[in-house]
């Protein structure tokens, strides 16, 4: 009560049946698709392949980055959006998962309101927030509120402020089968035995927003709990969720067992003042951790949008069709290769270089990707420009110079991510 109040525990039977049933055969029918995959991850500049497989379902244009790596949602089923699965049982999946969302959207605004976290003028009871629903899941398309937006634009109304840290735009599935890994790492401060996912925060995510998760071991009769009775700390078998205060070793850690169907909430800041860690049990196990992502810079719109920035900088002579730029400002040409780094890096390579995986789900990413590489093409050309003009004769020295030292930059930061990208 005193150190992990934020932590809300529910166990399945407070799930209705109907729900556990939909999302379980939702993760096996996935799992059977073979649509989970380890991610190559970057630690401290070293790849490192994950132990644990997973695949991202959320809001059409959404993505989610982890340790350098981006990952794509396969969109989850969404009106006003044309989304072509690559079959029914893979539709049904999706869609089992947004209901679980809508779900735990739910269950988090109630845990929210119990814990009186912030004062409910609008809200008297959830039936408001059922209606509401379509209102959440329009708000998160255009893309959460970025975090300086939120703090100035947004009137501290509570509703808003509630609707945003609870209105989950995407889930990130995990699966892992702990007898098939040689070797998992120990838990190190409290003995907890073996870890498959090391102590840490979730990262990108809406500041103060609720993540949720729903867990499911595929516990044989055989797997159930393991002999010994008398066992000291936590049973081995059985998977568990640790939490432990940030940077504080000496507050006992907490290990929740996590049985068939559980689900938890951190709410509120528990993600930034604490770390958790998930703990192996011998049977394997799906999670679905509902998250509000943090999209001011990660969804297609916004890339979109930076490139019609981007090209406004490019003109066609409407007689011979020949591309020239308007404006060699320092500061537009400086944006504007900025923009050409970041379609390139963020979006391009890291799509591709882990992207045709997700055609076992839906082929949606590959149009806005053709049309991102259209805008990248058109970038190119405006770097080619940039370089001929900066070695025309009739330059103003001064300004000639700032050009390329800006210019110069820019481009050495693009070759060196090349470099590292062909390793990766």
């Amino acid at each position: 009560k005193t150190k992990y109040s934020k932590l809300i525990f529910r166990k399945s039977d407070t799930v209705p049946e109907e729900l556990h049933q939909m999302v379980q055969e939702g993760f096996l029918t996935l799992q059977k698709h073979n649509c989970f995959f380890q991610d190559l991850v970057r630690i401290k500049g070293k790849d490192f392949v994950t132990p644990v497989s997973r695949i991202l379902i959320g809001n059409p244009g959404c993505t989610y980055k982890y340790l350098n790596t981006r990952l794509f949602t396969v969109p989850w089923p969404t009106e006003g959006y044309d989304i072509k699965y690559c079959s029914p049982q893979i539709h049904d999946a999706c869609k089992a998962l947004i209901r679980l969302n809508d779900y735990l959207h739910i269950e988090a605004v109630k845990a929210l309101q119990g814990q009186n976290l912030f004062e409910t003028k609008e809200i008297k009871d959830t039936t408001v927030i059922d209606r509401e629903q379509n209102f959440a899941t329009s708000l998160t398309e255009k893309g959460s509120v970025s975090k300086d937006q939120s703090s100035s634009c947004v009137p501290e109304d509570d509703y808003i402020s509630l609707k945003n840290r609870t209105s989950y735009n995407l889930t990130l599935l995990n699966y892992m089968d702990p007898l098939q890994m040689l070797y998992l790492k120990q838990e190190p401060y409290f003995g907890m035995g073996n870890m498959a996912v090391s102590w840490h925060h979730d990262e990108n995510l809406v500041e103060r927003s609720t993540v949720a998760v729903y867990s499911y071991s595929c516990e044989g009769s055989a797997m159930e709990e393991s002999n010994e009775q008398k066992l000291k700390g936590r049973d081995p078998a059985v998977w568990h969720v640790g939490l432990k205060v940030a940077w504080d070793i000496e507050t006992p850690g907490l290990a929740v067992p996590l049985h068939q169907g559980d689900f938890y909430l951190m709410l509120d800041d528990l993600n930034m003042t604490h770390q958790h860690c998930v703990l192996a049990g011998f049977s394997p196990r799906f999670s679905s951790t509902h998250r509000v992502a943090d999209c001011s810079r990660g969804t297609l719109e916004y890339i979109f949008g930076q490139c019609e920035l981007a090209l406004q900088n490019l003109q066609t002579d409407s007689d011979s069709m020949a591309l020239s730029l308007k404006s060699l400002e320092t500061a537009v040409v400086k944006q504007v290769e900025e923009i050409h780094n970041e379609v390139e890096f963020e979006w391009l390579r890291q799509f591709w270089f882990q992207g045709k995986r997700y055609l076992k789900c839906s082929d949606w990413w590959l149009k806005p990707m053709a049309k991102l590489e259209e805008f990248w093409r058109k970038m190119e050309i405006m770097t080619s420009l940039v370089l001929s003009e900066v070695g025309k004769e009739e330059q103003i020295e001064e300004q000639r110079n700032e050009t390329i030292s800006c210019f110069l930059l820019v481009l050495t930061e693009r070759q060196r991510l090349r470099k590292e990208w062909t390793a990766r």
